[in-house]
């Protein structure tokens, strides 16, 4: 029989043999032989549907997160997501993927800019599109998902400190916080990578430090060479813990923007900083110091130049030098005037 009793369970349960593949055989979740039979009748017609019409079987969103999370457990962003697919939950948690039309998305939408920004709303609304776009396009659960449209981010945060405040920062904050600071400053390390340093991955002889391609955001090794300063903070660490680097009464230091960070920036008078501005600090001195994009980069542990390229403009000194290497060239060259002929140097041809 197609539908049973078994002895271990006080449910019936289904058992159905497909044209092709192995027999289906599941619970039905329920004591109720009449509501059974609806269940058993439901699920036989959705396989006749699926071998003869070609129609694909719904598949849940609670699938595709468990499918998504088991594909990208290696991203940088793991943690980031499954916070983000808890809040999600609420509105699509029992929804099939077919179910989530752009009515939904837009009630998504609405629910998180009444708490957020829609810079993080963007975010949020990038996890959902990517999760149905690969619904559809690599596991073929679905055959269309709704055009899922992102709110116009403008602008790119810039917030830097200037050296002056930088110093009256640390002036307030206490030893084990300034001492963090002083080498996100020296080395531009994103906080996690900070908070993380073990001393395997420090080399005081050669002055360089480096972050394991699993810490680093694009999932490379980024190689850290130590300035002075950097140096010296490291050298302060030392015979403080056998694993970690940067600790506080002999423990490891595992968050950074705590309340004495906000209330260390607000005795210094400083507002609309966050830690991770320390690395936009960094970048745009090194930048204000004349180096290349192409150093900068690599120093930074970004993959491509793009990321770079919003420092560009610190630099203007260097441009201005870029420029100046054709004065040689048209040193020659006097501007023609009412009755005089143009005099152009030898090394322009005929240009």
């Amino acid at each position: 029989m197609s539908l049973y009793k078994r002895k271990d369970s006080p449910y019936w349960w289904v058992k159905l043999t497909p044209r092709s593949g192995p027999p289906l055989q599941r619970s039905t979740g329920t004591a109720d032989k009449v509501a059974a039979q609806e269940y058993h009748d439901k699920l036989k017609a959705a396989l006749w549907e699926q071998e003869r019409l070609g129609v694909k079987p719904r598949r849940s969103w609670r699938e595709s997160v468990v499918r998504w999370l088991e594909e990208t457990s290696e991203k940088a962003t793991h943690k980031e997501d499954k916070k983000k697919l808890i809040w999600l939950h609420h509105f699509l948690g029992d929804l099939s993927l077919t179910d989530i039309t752009l009515d939904v998305i837009d009630r998504v939408r609405s629910a998180k800019l009444k708490e957020a920004s829609k810079a993080t709303t963007n975010r949020y609304l990038a996890l959902v599109r990517a999760i149905l776009l690969r619904a559809r396009d690599e596991w073929e659960w679905v055959d269309k998902v709704p055009k899922i449209r992102l709110f116009k981010e403008t602008t790119i945060r810039e917030r830097s400190l200037t050296v002056s405040q930088a110093t009256s920062l640390m002036d307030q904050l206490k030893e084990h916080q300034r001492e963090m600071v002083l080498f996100s400053l020296s080395t531009g390390l994103r906080q996690s990578n900070v908070l993380r340093l073990e001393w395997e991955q420090v080399n005081l002889e050669l002055r360089h430090a480096w972050v394991k391609g699993t810490q680093s955001k694009n999932r490379r090794p980024i190689s850290v060479p130590l300035n002075d300063v950097a140096l010296a903070v490291l050298k302060r660490q030392v015979g403080k813990h056998p694993k970690r680097v940067f600790t506080y009464q002999g423990k490891p230091i595992n968050s950074a923007g705590t309340k004495a960070w906000y209330a260390a920036l607000k005795r210094a008078g400083i507002e609309d900083f966050r830690w991770h501005d320390l690395r936009h600090t960094w970048a745009t001195w090194q930048r204000q110091a004349g180096t290349p994009t192409h150093e900068l980069q690599r120093l930074g542990g970004w993959r491509t130049g793009a990321m770079v390229e919003r420092y560009a403009h610190l630099a203007p000194e260097s441009l201005a030098d870029a420029a100046s290497r054709l004065n040689p060239v048209l040193a020659g060259y006097v501007p023609a005037t009412r009755g005089q002929k143009e005099k152009r140097p030898p090394s322009l041809g005929a240009v």
